[in-house]
């Protein structure tokens, strides 16, 4: 269990820095956007082309910032209903110790019962004769 959540903390720790890697592209790209937007009036086609290649990688990095973010979120809710499962199954497994428990108790209350009426009935066998 110590080594899945090492192992949890390292894979996100990776998950952080590339969000934060994401982040700091877009505002990057976003930043260049606004300044040929403001500065740029008229510009040649290369200008434009890698403009517009800007913006596009820009649209790209927020998808896949939400992508990420979206399966962090499942990453989290399998991590929760593993360990769910594995509580569960704790559980069970205690539940059936204590009914096997239960059962051999039962039995050798049963076994002791007969021997007493076998003994019972052998003693008023023996006072009949």
């Amino acid at each position: 269990m110590e080594q899945e959540k090492e192992k949890n903390k390292g894979s996100e720790e990776r998950w952080r820095g590339a969000i934060a890697n994401l982040t700091e592209m877009s505002s990057n790209l976003e930043s260049l956007q606004k300044l040929l937007l403001k500065k740029a009036v008229f510009v040649d086609e290369e200008t434009f082309i890698k403009a517009s290649l800007s913006s596009e990688q820009a649209r790209t990095i927020k998808v896949l910032e939400q992508r990420v973010e979206t399966l962090e979120r499942e990453l989290d809710a399998a991590i929760t209903a593993a360990a769910h499962a594995r509580s569960e199954k704790r559980q069970a497994e205690a539940a059936q110790k204590a009914a096997e428990l239960r059962a051999q108790e039962i039995t050798r209350e049963l076994e002791n019962t007969t021997s007493m009426c076998s003994l019972e009935f052998l003693f008023l066998l023996k006072n009949k004769s």
